[in-house]
């Protein structure tokens, strides 16, 4: 081969081998490029993703600090009481405005109760994790929250129901957080106190509606407050070793274990003349009638059964027949009484 040709042949070589050196070069640069733009972008987004589960996870802790499951038991028991209070002139509207502020002082009633006992919570597995002693929200936050739906719940009562009912809701607020809350520390009977305004919200519906303080709403009163001692019992029970630990003085509170068993089927046998009060009263007629007799006995029953053999399946069974006796109650009471007015 001559020298001419052979440096022609290298140069091309050469020349094939630098274009697609270069090629490679910008595709580097450019596959580079891209991906610090995916990184920067998935980095944002994940920051946007981090800010958002951050705010949902604030808005839960303030949800939590409301206790929503007893929130919503009560403001149930205001729509029947709304219902029976309303004298078949039904008012969405009037019913809302209600439910909004009942359920705004309620929402601070729980929120004081657990800044007061925030100290206390701390020392019971069953409420160390809530907001304010896990630390997810802090004493001042709790409170200004508390402070803040009393006020502005209270001022919407005020502005779209009537002056009784802002009065039985702010006798509920203080009663609840002020001395029920207190009282836990000092006496077993805490729980009697507690237990009027745990029976307020449907006399609070009843009241809204334009119902007035009769002895139909008494009626309504004395159901609710009775119902909440077997319920209540088998709670404090359940957790009677946290309590006494973390210095809560709930029944039996020291007495003999028997003494729950005895409450429990004492306000049960008493539950039964007070469940057929609101056919008494006109509420309801015997269908009504009826249905309180054998919900009555079945309430009865399980406190009985309690009370003879006290464990943690009696006491859950109690629980939670209180917890059913109590909705079918109160709807079995508005049906008849709506089937009466029709």
């Amino acid at each position: 081969m001559s020298q001419p040709l052979a440096n022609g042949t290298a140069k091309t070589m050469l020349h094939k081998q630098v274009i697609p050196a270069e090629q490679s070069t910008h595709a580097d640069t450019w596959s580079s490029y891209s991906a610090t733009g995916d990184a920067v972008v998935a980095a944002k987004s994940t920051n946007s993703m981090s800010h958002e589960g951050v705010l949902l996870g604030r808005l839960a802790d303030f949800i939590e600090l409301t206790k929503p499951r007893i929130a919503v038991l009560a403001l149930a028991t205001v729509v029947f009481g709304f219902t029976l209070g309303s004298a078949g002139v039904w008012s969405t509207s009037n019913c809302m405005h209600a439910l909004i502020g009942i359920g705004l002082v309620a929402a601070a009633s729980s929120a004081l109760n657990q800044f007061f006992e925030r100290a206390v919570d701390a020392k019971m597995p069953r409420t160390v994790n809530r907001p304010l002693p896990s630390g997810r929200i802090s004493g001042k936050e709790a409170l200004a929250f508390g402070v803040g739906a009393a006020a502005f719940g209270l001022l919407y009562l005020a502005m779209f129901t009537n002056a009784t009912t802002v009065v039985l809701a702010a006798s509920t607020l203080v009663l609840y957080a002020f001395v029920y809350t207190p009282l836990k520390r000092v006496t077993a009977l805490c729980t009697a106190v507690g237990a009027i305004p745990g029976a307020l919200p449907p006399v609070l519906g009843w009241t809204a509606a334009g119902g007035s303080l009769d002895a139909a709403a008494f009626s309504l009163f004395a159901l609710m407050f009775v119902w909440q001692f077997p319920h209540f019992t088998a709670i404090a029970w359940l957790y009677r070793q946290q309590y006494a630990d973390a210095g809560l003085k709930m029944l039996p509170a020291g007495a003999s274990s028997q003494f729950a068993g005895f409450v429990a089927v004492a306000y049960a046998l008493v539950m039964i003349p007070v469940s057929l009060l609101p056919a008494e009263w006109a509420l309801a007629g015997n269908g009504y009638l009826l249905a309180a007799l054998i919900l009555g006995l079945a309430y009865l029953a399980s406190s009985i059964r309690f009370m003879i053999r006290q464990s943690v399946e009696t006491a859950q069974g109690l629980l939670w027949t209180s917890l059913i006796y109590l909705p079918v109650l109160l709807f079995a009471l508005v049906w008849d009484h709506w089937t009466l007015l029709q």
